[in-house]
């Protein structure tokens, strides 16, 4: 005949009453805790099984593997079975046809090409795409500065920005090629269910396009701009002479990307020209220039969505709204004193 009661260290008794106490055990764990400790208060198997609800078999069963394996042999035994098919070597398989070229006559994977090249389930697929946050659907683009004066480069600009030069005016220019005159019919559109947003006809016509060559100054936010037929060196100094003459007695420091039409060697013009100075950004780095702002600015309050007939309708749209912005131009605060290269992360390996 078994034994009723059972013997248990203070650490053994420290760590079922854990088990017991803590909101996070499973109900099996705590019940199979309250059998040992109880059984060690000496109580029978048969009342702590009529406690319970389980026959005195399952009570003496945690008993004996309490007594020959601890607390640790309260938990569940393995279980044999079938293999697991979707674990850690699935995802692993998963993850690594990504790096594999697509089936031919495809340009990306997706769910079901990943299923089909490994004989799974496509819904399978999906639970690690889920899992390690993989979206085959979206799409974003990166722009790394490889620039090795990186460091230096964009330490002048911001320096310019936090601490600039006495009696000196800081520049950030910048063009925006191509702006398209698209006309196309608009307004406001009434649903069935009572929504009401604007809409545009998916039929349009181009007009030609122009060139906004454009100046930021960071002290104060306002804007000084020229609308061009091209983008090549003749009109970018031409608008340069036009800032020239719109601040005719400050020293000018001009930041500026890396485009050739900015930077071309044997530079007669800013010798000419001693009170300006050009501080290019590092390759890949237009996010330095403040200008790019007011450019996503503009896009959104005047171009987007708008509907112009002629490059000259057009143009003087733009010119409309930088008067408008003009009038309550503010200066962008830039506070970032150290500003590092953008890097991309691997967020997963073969």
């Amino acid at each position: 005949m078994q034994k009723d009661s059972i013997s248990i260290t203070a650490g053994q008794l420290e760590e079922l009453q854990g088990i017991i106490k803590s909101g996070k055990s499973e109900k099996r764990m705590v019940d199979r805790a309250e059998i040992i400790l109880e059984s060690a208060a000496g109580r029978s198997a048969a009342s702590i099984g009529r406690s319970h609800h389980l026959t005195t078999y399952v009570v003496f069963k945690w008993r004996k593997r309490f007594e020959a394996l601890g607390v640790k042999g309260l938990a569940d035994a393995p279980r044999s079975g079938q293999p697991v098919k979707y674990g850690v070597d699935f995802e692993r398989k998963v993850l690594s046809v990504l790096d594999a070229p697509p089936p031919e006559g495809y340009s990306k994977w997706n769910g079901n090409l990943i299923a089909r090249r490994l004989g799974a389930k496509p819904d399978q697929v999906w639970r690690v795409m889920r899992k390690n946050g993989v979206d085959l659907a979206r799409r974003r683009s990166w722009c790394v500065s490889t620039d090795p004066e990186f460091a230096s480069k964009a330490a002048d600009i911001v320096g310019l920005y936090l601490n600039p030069p006495n009696n000196a005016v800081v520049i950030c220019m910048d063009e925006k090629p191509c702006i398209q005159a698209i006309d196309r019919q608009q307004g406001w559109l009434r649903f069935p269910d009572g929504k009401t947003m604007l809409g545009f006809s998916d039929r349009y016509k181009r007009n030609g396009s122009s060139t906004l060559f454009a100046a930021l100054e960071v002290a104060t936010g306002q804007v000084i701009a020229a609308n061009k037929s091209r983008k090549r060196r003749r009109e970018f100094l031409d608008f340069m002479n036009e800032i020239v003459a719109a601040y005719p007695d400050a020293e000018l420091h001009v930041v500026l990307d890396n485009l050739s039409t900015h930077s071309k060697k044997g530079g007669r013009w800013l010798r000419q020209h001693p009170r300006v100075h050009f501080h290019y950004t590092p390759t890949n780095a237009s996010w330095l220039n403040q200008v790019e702002l007011f450019f996503s600015i503009l896009t959104r309050g005047a171009l987007a969505g708008g509907s112009f007939d002629s490059v000259s309708r057009l143009r003087s749209a733009i010119d409309k709204f930088i008067d408008a912005y003009n009038e309550r131009a503010v200066p962008f605060e830039w506070k970032k004193t150290r500003v590092n290269p953008k890097r991309l992360q691997k967020t997963y390996s073969n």
